[in-house]
């Protein structure tokens, strides 16, 4: 039953003959009243306060809500970014080995044709310098055969001039100038020719001394040609 602070003080009771006293329940009414009244304020309060509360709570629970609803979002949008950027790290990996392994594949091809064009070039240059080593070596046993021919010539000349000069000096050893003088007189006087014009063909044809013949020596004398040989 409701009972309001007003009923509390308009509230009669039967008299009896041994009942309580008027003015002491009256009292205690108009202080029951009083209580009850203040009480009925904190309540009303306390109900204000707690409408107040209710609705920051509501509030609260709107911004947790929202805060959650953020959150969530927020997560779901990192997990998508985070799922994208390691599919995005995936393919940009998978495309640099295949860029890598292409790359490695065109330099190894570059090295083996860099190779093969050094070993072509390599033998190609042994080759020629092979060819011209021949060459030079031919060359070389030409000079060589040249040069032996040369000093066998030089050789051969200085034994025949050496054996000139000796014969020379036979000659001009063994010449009898007066006799040889006697006989171009005797000539003349036969020709009736002054000598002093005798023609020159009648001084060729006088008589060639007959000089002896020398035995060469067994051994061709050795001459400077030799020690160079």
């Amino acid at each position: 039953m409701k009972v309001t602070p007003l009923e509390i003080r308009q509230k009669t009771f039967e008299r009896t003959l041994r009942g309580y006293d008027k003015d002491e329940v009256n009292a205690f009414l108009l202080s029951l009243s009083q209580e009850w009244e203040r009480m009925n304020d904190e309540v009303k309060e306390s109900r204000m306060k707690l409408d107040a509360a209710e609705r920051e709570v509501a509030k609260l629970r709107e911004v947790e809500s929202s805060l959650y609803k953020t959150l969530k979002t927020a997560e779901d949008t990192g997990a998508n970014v985070v799922d994208q950027a390691r599919k995005a790290a995936e393919l940009h990996l998978r495309e640099a080995q295949i860029s890598a392994d292409a790359l490695l594949n065109e330099a190894k091809g570059r090295a083996k044709n860099v190779i093969e064009e050094a070993d072509d070039t390599s033998r190609q240059l042994l080759g020629e310098m092979e060819d011209k080593l021949k060459e030079l070596v031919s060359q070389y046993k030409n000079l060589e055969s040249q040069r032996n021919n040369l000093v066998d010539d030089l050789r051969r000349l200085a034994n025949e001039t050496l054996y000139r000069a000796e014969r020379a000096r036979t000659t001009t050893r063994d010449f009898n100038a007066d006799e040889h003088l006697t006989f171009a007189r005797r000539e003349v006087k036969k020709a009736n020719v002054p000598a002093e014009n005798t023609p020159r063909k009648l001084r060729t044809e006088m008589p060639t001394p007959v000089v002896p013949k020398t035995p060469m020596a067994q051994e061709p004398l050795r001459s400077f040609f030799d020690e160079v040989a």
